[in-house]
């Protein structure tokens, strides 16, 4: 498995670096990433964009399954994916973290959780094959 370092670096040129999200944790069972809700992030309603949140957790998702690509697979594409909303931020902090719900040797599905850090609420409930 690569190093936090990688992960970081990743995506820096790409979406999740331009929406600034951070990579927390790489680990064998879980990827945890971060992610500051600054106004960007938000639909014109004032409440954080859908989009803005299921980038969050793609990202956790995606690179949980680069991290465990079976030996000899290089890249992967996502297949589908389904968001339940149930809360929202308007300020501070997004957590997801991803653990997996199946690695197979051709597809693996991982279930992302978006947390509101300071008050501890769900946001988003999300699925990644």
């Amino acid at each position: 498995m690569k190093d936090l370092a990688f992960y970081q670096r990743f995506g820096a040129s790409h979406l999740p670096g331009h929406l600034g999200i951070e990579i927390v944790e790489v680990g064998a069972e879980r990827v945890r990433a971060s992610l500051a809700v600054t106004q960007v992030l938000l639909a014109p309603n004032g409440f954080l964009h859908a989009a803005s949140v299921i980038a969050l957790a793609d990202t956790s998702a995606g690179y949980a399954t680069i991290a465990h690509l079976p030996e000899g697979a290089t890249n992967f594409t996502t297949i589908e994916l389904k968001s339940n909303f149930i809360g929202t931020a308007t300020e501070g902090t997004l957590r997801s973290v991803a653990t997996s719900a199946h690695q197979g040797r051709t597809t693996q599905l991982w279930d992302a959780v978006v947390t509101h850090v300071e008050s501890a609420k769900t946001i988003a409930l999300f699925r990644c094959p």
